[in-house]
């Protein structure tokens, strides 16, 4: 009896303790999808309550082992609206997870990787590829996003169409190497190297991102901090910019979307000159007064013009405008299957030049395709074929180019002769001549594409290997025949070019993103890149041809040729890591290595940390119950990130050249010494920000203050001539940038037909120079007019300050410097930069019913410009055929005039301190003078666009889903001081340390558009 009661006992409190292990388990499946079906890949499905949870796969798929106590599903992704679903006894789930307004815009590409932009501890700035269609059709995505982000400077170096674009992240890193960000689209690393090598003046001739339509961007994301851009190592010290391009969804019909627009644009101002007898009045003024400075009597010299007034004028200057047309056709269709997307699209583009006779021209194709093989399996491409023709004859700031053969000769000379042949003017062409005769063309074929395999090996674990290139040839030709002075001597020239530079990328990315309940998160990646840069140059020359309708190199009499090729390697590795605790706190820390073969054997490899933090103070429960603060996060980070594009393939190695003959005998000789320890410049940035926002995220504001540190910069150090070189690439110097950063959005208005929201934003940037071996002083024609020097910022120019005009005198009065009484070389000084202390936007947007305006305005402030222009134009006289233009009206004439624009005489004694010889324009006194230094500031409306939905019902009708009518315009007005024709402007951008010139170029042109956008 007593043993079967203990039986029973054992055996009841077997089966209490026990009965968790046998409680009846199921299975549950289930997908979630988005409002428009497509699969969320990622998403957290968890048991309320447990730490039981998965991740759906690549299809949305996921599955789960339940037990009798499980009561509720909480599934969550990152820019949804977490769901909490009931289990019942089904076995099979199907949820749709609803975008989360306040969040989901907020999902960015961090490198490698996707985040909510509150765990981000770095700065990273995003733009939707909807907020450029408010733009004008611009050639280049990169001109878009003027006055758009904080930390960012946008500036177009001329108004030619497919023109050079000066693009900057947070200031000048570099003296040697490139200060260009790093492109990167759909995944490919792109070129940004000018490919266009006709030489018809200093400025970038091209903006090679002019390749890539617009239409096609989904978004843009720019890194800016170490810890965004540490991950793309040695490529990221300048920035990086990723592009996204459109894709389609998952069970989706096709969506055909058809825009065509047309545009026309004019100068806003123009060159001018001074009227035929003006021009008479100052040559004789000048001849007087250099009589009376040479000790003559000025009674005995015989003037040019002894009635100034019958002399006659030809206008030059119209014949080089137009008002040029802009016409732009897009065609693009999207959707997706149950297993496969897809984006195709079609453009054309035609900009017409508003100075005769430039062009640009581009065709664009783009396939973007994506299939789930499996639920494991998925491949996909994106590729972009472009063929774009530019018509590079405008020759800006070409001595002999179409504007300064219009603006230099002097307004009374004839155009044609008096037998109807073209007259020149000294050295300078006919400007018509040259508009009809110029053949200056250009040809580029590019592709840019990629294919990749993603295989999801765990639901929180996926493999995705990718292989892509950029794959662009160029192809010039040019001809001047005999009516143009280019051809003349010689007999007819011609010149072809032919560049082809290839880029190969192969990357493996191991990415593994894990909740752990309801508190951790943990987002890591590994990888590696293997790519390879390979460059091609071929050029053929021929002068004397027997016709100028011949002009194939092949039949000159003399041709001439020659190539050049080069590679070079890099391989890294990379991996990162990003832990988030309770939504709170989040930490992130990534290391990359790098293996380059243009750096010297001994120093090959460059390793490049980052890391941050940042702290989700909205979060925190004592700012929850409260109805002021929306939200609040505090961010810093750290990192290193380095530099290698700018220099040689062979940069590192001793070379020799050949060349160095003897009689007849070949011979070589060094042409470089060797520098096996020859490194990465490497940026260290710290940078610390805030973002808080008010009354339900109707006023957000963001906050950064930066601080980099470039060192071992890649430069040529002057070394001994006994060594048989003058300089040594070494690894020397430094740069630092210093700044800050601020932006506020403004939900000014929500109401049910009419809104209106601003963005505004600002950056402030100090750049300086730390360390440099020596002065390094360069500019416009040799002048060396811009200078390198420790202890100031790059782009600084150094002349004679010009102090004031004497009133009695008439001539100019120039600093001192060194007090020894005379104005020399040495009383040269710095007098002001082209980099602007800040710069920024203003955007507005306003919609009423089906009625939407947006327009933004521009600015910067505290940038001079060298007023190359002043410089020739305002030069008193000493130039024989060169004219003047109405600010030389304003020059000193009598004792008592108090102007800064010094007596006209071409008489070049020796400067002094106090005006008292007549120098004003000889020598190099007068040429560089402060005077033509001046303030670039301005303010610039810089876009408008007016657009108006049709009403549904008439939309209807047509069997459309939505149609748009627009009218945009771009630079309506400017705001500045500056006399020249536009203050936008980099005539010398074919180098990074000459910017801020304005000499014979294209002004921005003011342009009106309409437009027609159809999705059916």
């Amino acid at each position: 009896m007593n043993q079967l009661l203990i039986k029973n006992v054992l055996l009841l409190a077997g089966l209490l303790f026990f009965q968790p292990l046998f409680a009846q388990q199921r299975q549950l499946k289930g997908r979630v999808l988005t409002p428009d079906q497509e699969p969320l890949v990622g998403a957290t499905v968890q048991i309320s309550g447990t730490s039981n949870a998965t991740l759906t796969d690549a299809s949305g798929f996921f599955q789960l082992t339940l037990s009798s106590g499980n009561k509720t599903l909480r599934i969550s992704y990152i820019g949804y609206e977490t769901q909490e679903v009931p289990i019942t006894s089904q076995t099979n789930l199907t949820v749709q997870l609803q975008p989360d307004s306040k969040v989901l815009n907020d999902v960015v590409i961090t490198g490698y990787s996707t985040q909510n932009r509150k765990e981000i501890v770095g700065s990273v700035a995003k733009i939707n590829g909807d907020d450029l269609k408010n733009i004008p059709a611009a050639a280049g995505f990169n001109q878009l996003l003027q006055g758009k982000l904080t930390g960012v400077q946008v500036n177009s170096n001329s108004g030619v169409p497919g023109g050079g674009i000066t693009f900057r992240i947070r200031g000048n890193n570099s003296i040697n190497a490139s200060v260009d960000p790093l492109y990167v689209i759909d995944g490919v690393f792109v070129s940004n190297s000018e490919p266009i090598r006709t030489s018809i003046g200093q400025q970038q001739q091209s903006n090679p991102l002019a390749d890539i339509n617009p239409a096609d961007i989904e978004s843009i994301q720019v890194l800016k901090d170490a810890n965004a851009t540490a991950i793309y190592g040695s490529l990221g010290a300048n920035g990086v910019v990723i592009v996204t391009t459109k894709r389609g969804r998952l069970n989706t019909k096709a969506k055909i979307t058809a825009n065509v627009s047309h545009g026309w644009s004019s100068a806003a101002k123009k060159f001018q000159a001074t009227t035929g007898p003006e021009t008479a009045t100052l040559v004789n003024e000048s001849v007087r007064n250099t009589a009376i400075d040479r000790g003559l009597d000025p009674s005995t010299v015989t003037l040019p013009f002894p009635d100034p007034s019958n002399v006659p004028t030809y206008d030059r200057i119209s014949d080089i405008f137009r008002v040029a047309s802009t016409a732009n056709y897009d065609l693009s269709a999207q959707g997706g299957s149950a297993q496969s997307t897809y984006f195709a699209g079609l453009s054309y583009t035609n900009q017409e030049s508003i100075v005769k006779p430039s062009g640009f021209e581009r065709y664009t194709l783009r396939f973007n395709y994506d299939n789930y093989l499996t639920s494991k399996l998925k491949l996909g491409n994106s590729i972009n074929i472009s063929r774009t023709y530019r018509n590079v004859s405008s020759n800006d700031n070409n001595p002999t180019g179409v504007i300064n053969s219009a603006i230099f000769p002097r307004s009374y000379l004839p155009i044609y002769n008096e037998d109807g042949t073209y007259a020149r003017s000294g050295s300078f062409d006919n400007h018509i001549a040259l508009i009809k005769n110029l053949n200056n063309n250009a040809v580029g074929w590019r592709t840019i594409g990629n294919v990749f395999a993603e295989l999801t090996i765990l639901p929180e674990l996926v493999l995705r290997s990718s292989w892509s290139v950029d794959n662009s040839d160029m192809y010039e030709n040019n001809y001047s025949n005999t009516l143009i002075a280019a051809g003349i001597a010689s007999k007819g020239s011609a010149s072809s070019y032919e560049t082809k530079n290839l880029i190969l990328t192969n990357e493996q990315v191991l990415t593994y993103i894990k909740s752990f309940g309801e508190k951790h998160r943990i987002n890591a990646l590994i990888g590696n890149t293997f790519n390879t840069v390979r460059y091609e140059g071929t050029s053929a020359f021929g002068q004397n041809f027997a016709s100028n309708d011949l002009t194939s190199i092949d039949v000159a009499a003399t041709t001439t040729g020659s190539s050049s090729r080069n590679k070079n390697k890099l391989v890294s590795f990379f991996g990162k890591a990003t832990y988030t605790y309770d939504g709170r706190f989040t930490f992130d820390a990534s290391l990359r290595a790098d293996a380059s073969s243009k750096f010297g054997a001994d120093r090959r490899w460059g390793y490049f940390p980052s890391g941050g933090f940042a702290w989700n103070a909205g979060n925190e429960a004592f700012l929850k119950n409260q109805n002021v603060l929306s939200d609040l996060k505090f961010r810093a980070s750290w990192g290193l990130s380095g530099n290698q594009n700018g220099i040689g393939s062979y940069a590192a190695q001793g070379l020799w050249s050949s060349g160095f003959n003897y009689l007849d005998a070949a011979g070589i000789a060094p042409s470089q010494l060797e520098n096996r320890r020859l490194t990465w410049e490497t940026t260290r940035q710290i940078d610390i920000g805030t973002e808080f926002s008010f009354l339900q995220n109707r006023l957000s504001f963001i906050f950064d203050y930066y601080n980099k540190y470039t060192y071992d910069l890649l430069l040529n150090v002057p070394v001994p001539s006994r060594s048989g070189f003058t300089t040594y690439l070494q690894n020397y110097g430094a740069v630092s940038n210093k700044g800050v950063e601020f932006s506020i959005h403004s939900e000014n208005f929500a109401g049910k037909d009419f809104r209106w929201s601003t963005d505004f934003n600002i950056s402030f940037n100090r750049n300086r120079i730390e360390k440099l071996a020596s002065d390094i002083a360069q500019g416009a024609s040799g002048r060396n007019i811009s200078i390198l020097r420790q202890g100031y910022s790059v782009n600084s120019f150094q002349l004679y300050k010009q102090l004031y005009v004497d009133p009695q005198t008439g001539n100019a009065v120039y600093e001192d410097v060194n007090k020894d009484g005379i104005i020399t070389s040495a009383d040269r000084q710095i007098v002001g930069n082209a980099l602007p202390k800040f710069s920024g936007g203003l955007t507005n947007t306003l919609s009423y019913k089906r009625f939407d305006l947006n327009f933004l305005f521009y600015f910067q402030q505290g940038n001079k410009i060298m007023s190359m222009h002043d410089f020739f134009l305002v030069h008193g006289g000493t130039q024989n055929f060169i004219g003047f233009i109405p600010r030389q009206l304003e020059r000193w004439q009598n004792p008592g005039d108090v102007t800064d624009i010094p007596r006209l005489t071409t008489y070049s004694g020796n400067p002094t301190v106090n005006g008292g010889a007549s120098n004003n324009y000889g020598g190099n006194v007068a040429n560089q003078s402060s005077r033509y230094l001046l303030d670039g500031s301005f303010i610039r409306l810089r876009n408008v666009a007016l657009n108006y939905n049709l009403p549904t019902s008439l939309v209807q009708k047509a069997r459309l889903s939505s149609a748009r009518i627009y009218v945009q315009g771009a630079n309506l007005l400017t705001f500045t001081k500056f006399t020249g024709l536009d203050p936008e402007v980099s005539s010398q951008s074919n180098n990074q340390n000459t910017a801020g010139y304005d000499w014979a170029t294209v002004p921005q042109p003011r342009t009106f558009l309409v437009g027609l956008s159809l999705t059916l």
